[in-house]
């Protein structure tokens, strides 16, 4: 035949859920046969077995009690590592925003865990466009940084809801020593070594013998221990840039070294899905459709 090309069957992997199985239709790949194929003999017989396998139904079973699948993926142990190092009551969806626009932020200041730059008026607009995207979207607790910026921000989209806000110490920013108030431009001129670290080489960068960026990846694993293990299954969390980029790769198995491979924006969100084991997987990353327009989520 040549070398023919391949048709996929369209349909999805998808689950036929039953009280003790889970059965996964296979995809299966078509040889595209040349028209001038099908009036042959073995050929036809070719066509008629290919057939026949595409109508065959692969089953795995797994036991209620093991850990069930998250999101698209019937299994996916390995592809990420536990953050619980224990077996969750049920899989969990976790919704993660960057607070909205801070003074700091707009000044291009240092902003780190200072509790004195606080949500602006385009600030608060954010927050409500969160509140809005977000509507439809239930969520048993919001956990909060307690620094103000991120406070704020979760109180604004929290609005009128009766469950839980919660504050985690766990949720706050890094703690940046005397550069946390300075300008950009000014602590560049006063600091060029220590600054050029801070920006270009972050894991390294140090004060005293105490490196904020590898602190903050154990205070992100705290902070997801503490969110994971919490009763319920969609969690909403409101905090800052640093430590939402510690909390997506440690959820990812990367290292401090990659603290500046992911940005996220005032107002973005990012989504995870957990399963019953405490692996992750990354579904939506800096999602900010809401911020340019009316739109509303549901996942």
């Amino acid at each position: 035949m040549g070398t023919a090309a391949l048709l996929a069957v369209t349909s999805p992997p998808c689950f036929l859920s039953s009280a003790k199985s889970r059965r996964l239709i296979s995809t299966t790949l078509l040889p595209l046969l040349p028209s001038s194929c099908l009036t042959h003999g073995k050929d036809e017989s070719r066509i008629t077995k290919v057939r026949s396998n595409v109508n065959s139904v692969s089953t795995e079973t797994k036991s209620d009690n093991e850990a069930s699948m998250t999101g698209a993926a019937y299994d996916f142990k390995g592809a990420t590592i536990s953050l619980t190092g224990e077996i969750l009551s049920s899989p969990k969806k976790v919704t993660i925003v960057r607070h909205g626009l801070s003074s700091w932020n707009e000044e291009s200041r240092v902003q780190g865990s200072s509790n004195l730059s606080v949500l602006t008026e385009k600030g608060v607009k954010q927050a409500e466009r969160c509140r809005d995207a977000l509507i439809n979207m239930n969520f048993d607790v919001c956990f909060s940084s307690p620094i103000s910026r991120a406070k704020s921000t979760a109180e604004v989209i929290w609005c009128g809801r009766e469950k839980p806000l919660c504050y985690l110490n766990s949720l706050e920013e890094a703690h940046l020593f005397f550069l946390e108030g300075m300008k950009n431009a000014d602590a560049k001129k006063q600091y060029p070594e220590l600054y050029t670290t801070w920006r270009e080489d972050p894991s390294n960068f140090h004060v005293n013998g105490i490196y904020p960026i590898r602190e903050l990846w154990g205070t992100a694993r705290e902070a997801w221990k503490e969110i994971l293990l919490t009763p319920g299954e969609s969690f909403l969390v409101v905090t800052h840039k640093s430590i939402l980029r510690a909390l997506i790769c440690t959820a990812l198995g990367l290292g401090p070294e990659r603290f500046r491979a992911i940005d996220v924006n005032n107002g973005g969100i990012c989504v995870f899905t957990f399963n019953k084991r405490g692996e992750a997987m990354l579904q939506a990353l800096n999602m900010t459709a809401h911020m340019y327009s009316d739109h509303v989520y549901q996942y």
